[in-house]
């Protein structure tokens, strides 16, 4: 059964086609500033769905895969976006997307133990929730998506911080932290 959280999950994935919709039919500062509309309606869905199923103890596997698939879809949607509108470069993308699947991937992939170094046996992996960095990444993209929808001065500004970001967030991902 789908909870009430997980459609509003669901819903954010509607934002893409009316946004590249939008730009379809025209690009202009009003459909520029429906966008950023749609998209800030967008972000919003992403702290409700969180809140309603922590409220209506509603917080499910599928919510939890769900959840981080939708954002990657709808931010990795945009940015595609404003490589067609010339706003960033694809070079630039391409790092943010790669980033983005193999944290996905990472997550995902099973750890092994060994308790003779001869025998190794399959383990759940261990997730991850999101530190300072990550956290920073989120939402520094969103700040970027919206800068360049409506394009604001220096929007490309927020659009490089976001990638350092993601950059760092997903090398500090990976790398061992020491347990002193």
């Amino acid at each position: 059964m789908i909870t009430l959280p997980t459609w509003v999950t669901l819903s954010r994935l509607i934002a893409v086609p009316i946004i590249f919709g939008l730009f379809l039919w025209q690009d202009s500062e009003l459909s520029r500033l429906i966008a950023l509309s749609v998209f800030i309606i967008a972000a919003i869905t992403d702290w409700l769905d969180g809140y309603l199923a922590r409220k209506l103890n509603q917080i499910t596997e599928l919510g939890k895969f769900l959840d981080p698939l939708v954002d990657k879809v709808l931010t990795i949607a945009l940015f595609l976006l404003f490589i067609e509108l010339g706003q960033v470069p694809a070079w630039a993308v391409f790092l943010i997307i790669t980033r983005e699947l193999l944290i996905t991937a990472w997550r995902g992939a099973p750890s092994t133990t060994s308790q003779d170094n001869s025998s190794s046996e399959v383990s759940k992996p261990q997730i991850i929730g999101a530190n300072f960095w990550g956290k920073a990444k989120t939402v520094m993209q969103i700040v970027a998506i919206a800068a360049l929808l409506v394009k604001i001065p220096y929007a490309i500004a927020f659009f490089w911080i976001a990638v350092a970001l993601t950059l760092i967030s997903g090398i500090l991902y990976v790398v061992p932290t020491s347990k002193n």
